[in-house]
């Protein structure tokens, strides 16, 4: 399946601590891509991969299963095991979803997570709906380019395929039901104003993780798809500080 001009995974080969990143729902490594390329200039080995799905068409989105999406990312851990020494994984939104499973299937193979207004739940009401309306209704509304900053543009599909946001809400209930296993150090960078995942994911999380060191840096200055927009820098500085402080070796 052809993979629209600008949603290609990114690769950087750097020292011995590794890093994983997830994008979100609907989205494509692009939304990353800078984020991808400020952890490589710092000298860390960097993986982005695209998800199943994702960055080609809705069609072929309703046809994956969110363990699709997470067996890339398991494979990508794995091979980031094998070349470094420590790996860290941080997401955006699902991305971040993605980003705990790992964290609570691998334990101690995931040094720490940064969290960028990660998703564990919803409260719009027609998530009632999904499990019927799967069947009957390919699409609905678009969640792209929640984004503060003027010009800047998430490259992601302009609809939700329904098929695979039913897959969501799974992936959702089996990661929330293990957060208890979530221990290593945490980072969340949280919008004060976001129109796609609600506060309530990140209280969530607060409250049933057992990580002793978790910290939240609230962004005043952008909407969902933070790593896009005003506070980008933020992440992209705050992720690098967080590594280096929690890595055993320099980077």
């Amino acid at each position: 399946m052809p993979v629209m001009p600008g949603a290609e995974p990114f690769h950087h080969d750097g020292g011995s601590v590794g890093v994983l990143l997830c994008h979100g729902f609907t989205g494509t490594p692009q939304s990353l891509r800078p984020w991808a390329e400020h952890l490589a200039a710092a000298g860390l080995t960097v993986a982005l991969p695209r998800l199943p799905g994702h960055g080609t068409t809705l069609a072929e989105a309703n046809l994956t299963h969110w363990e699709d999406w997470y067996a890339e990312l398991d494979r990508h851990l794995a091979q980031l095991r094998e070349r470094c020494d420590q790996v860290f994984v941080m997401g955006l939104s699902m991305g971040g979803t993605l980003a705990i499973r790992l964290a609570e299937v691998h334990g101690d193979d995931v040094a720490g997570l940064v969290l960028v207004n990660p998703s564990l739940l919803t409260k719009r009401p027609d998530r009632f709906l999904l499990p019927v309306l799967r069947w009957v209704v390919p699409t609905w509304p678009g969640i792209a380019s929640d984004i503060k900053k003027p010009g800047a543009t998430e490259l992601a599909y302009d609809k939700i395929p329904v098929k695979a946001s039913y897959q969501l809400t799974r992936l959702w209930l089996t990661t929330r039901g293990d957060l208890a296993k979530v221990t290593q150090p945490v980072l969340i960078f949280r919008s004060t104003e976001d129109h796609v995942v609600e506060p309530d994911s990140c209280e969530m999380f607060h409250a049933k993780a057992s990580s002793t060191d978790v910290r939240e840096v609230v962004l005043e200055d952008s909407y969902h798809v933070a790593t896009l927009d005003n506070d980008a820098p933020t992440i992209f500085e705050g992720s690098v500080e967080f590594v280096r402080e929690l890595a055993k070796t320099p980077i």
